[in-house]
C-alpha cells in the first residue's frame, strides 16, 4: 500500500445495507472505514480494475491542483 494521503468519502445509504456492513465489520474485526475499503478492492480484484494505476493518476491530478511538478 502506497503512503498517499487518504481521502474523505461521504454517502448515504439504506440501513439495511448500514446494518449489514456494520455486521461484516465486526465478523472481520475490522472497523467500517476498513471494511468498506476492503470491499472495493476485493470488486476492484474480482473485475480487473488496477487500483495501483487509479492511485497514480489521482496523485498525479492531485499535484496538477496544487502546482506541484
Amino acid at each position: 500500500m502506497s503512503n498517499s494521503k487518504t481521502a474523505t468519502l461521504t454517502f448515504r445509504i439504506m440501513p439495511q445495507l448500514k446494518k449489514a456492513l456494520c455486521e461484516a465489520a465486526d465478523r472481520e474485526h475490522r472497523s467500517i472505514a476498513n471494511m468498506v475499503e476492503v470491499l472495493i478492492r476485493d470488486y476492484c480484484v474480482k473485475n480487473g480494475i488496477d487500483i495501483c494505476e487509479q492511485e497514480e493518476r489521482m496523485n498525479a491530478a492531485t499535484d496538477e491542483i496544487e502546482g506541484i511538478k
